[in-house]
């Protein structure tokens, strides 16, 4: 069995999320411990209480969901399950990152709370929206924003066969999603989202954390991790500044992505944090070998994950 680790993005919290789990495992306090050190934010409270408002601020919800993730994966470690690959939605690629040592503990976390900081002050002002698409293809969809002819719209995340995230001004966002359904759309869902994510509107966002960026300790290496940006594992070569500032203002790739783990032969997929979301994309895929989908959010899945691998 081949094991690819899925990491939750932001939008997946939920107020109680790694509660069950802080208070049984010992690696699970010692995580939250540390991000609690490292970025003085009570994640635990925000976490585990909330409330809402609280835990959706953008600087508040990134380093919430990356704790718990790294948090599981200190668990899973225990138990000799390890990823053979690993991606991430959006946030989830710094989990990624630094589950792959790519980025140190330290360093990752600090640079999360950074990004969070930054997207939470440096998004444009203005009505932002993003959409998702069912049941069109990628053609179709990028059609469907070319043919909005005022205002900013444009295709943002590439979720899995079927549905592809749209972002940009909120007119021209509802908009697309009628020239989507006129084309066959199955289903328009609108994302409780705060900004035009994963386009060129965050440029600003972008410069920022460049400079971050070139400031965090990076371990160059070949990597497990596949990249958003275009699906592909990072390799030696790449500049990890460049490919993270650009992943702000690029759209994700991340059916990409899992076809890429697919064609690597991960058969199983373990997804990490809060929701189940990464596992739809992973059923919607509909590859042609069997696969095992897991995912794992609270004790109870946790424990099912380690009987079923072990």
């Amino acid at each position: 069995m081949k094991i690819g680790f899925l990491f939750s993005g932001q939008g997946a919290q939920t107020i109680g999320m790694g509660q069950d789990l802080y208070e049984k495992y010992e690696e699970v306090r010692d995580i939250y411990d540390k991000v609690e050190k490292i970025t003085n934010i009570d994640v635990k409270t925000i976490s585990f209480e909330g409330p809402e408002e609280v835990l959706s601020k953008t600087q508040n919800t990134q380093v919430a969901i990356l704790t718990e993730c790294l948090a599981i994966v200190e668990v899973l470690k225990k138990h000799n399950i390890n990823a053979n690959m690993s991606a991430g939605l959006s946030l989830g690629e710094y989990t990624a990152l630094i589950e792959d040592e790519i980025l140190d503990f330290e360093s990752g976390v600090k640079l999360v709370q950074k990004r969070g900081e930054i997207m939470q002050n440096l998004t444009p002002k203005g009505n932002w929206k993003m959409a998702a698409i069912l049941g069109l293809n990628e053609e179709q969809v990028e059609k469907a924003c070319e043919e909005v002819n005022s205002g900013f719209v444009v295709p943002a995340n590439y979720n899995t066969i079927g549905q592809i995230v749209i972002s940009g001004e909120e007119d021209a966002v509802i908009k697309a999603g009628d020239i989507a359904k006129e084309m066959g759309a199955k289903k328009i869902s609108v994302l409780k989202t705060e900004g035009p994510f994963h386009t060129k509107k965050l440029t600003e966002c972008s410069i920022a954390l460049k400079k971050e960026l070139e400031k965090t300790k990076i371990n160059v290496k070949q990597s497990k991790v596949v990249k958003n940006i275009n699906g592909e594992t990072y390799k030696t070569e790449d500049n990890l500044v460049e490919v993270l500032s650009e992943h702000i203002i690029n759209p994700v790739k991340f059916s990409k992505g899992l076809q890429t783990m697919y064609d690597n032969r991960i058969d199983c997929f373990i997804e990490i944090g809060p929701g189940k979301t990464l596992s739809g994309f992973v059923k919607r895929m509909k590859f042609e070998n069997p696969i095992k989908i897991m995912n794992i959010n609270n004790c109870e899945t946790l424990e099912q994950v380690i009987n079923e691998i072990n």
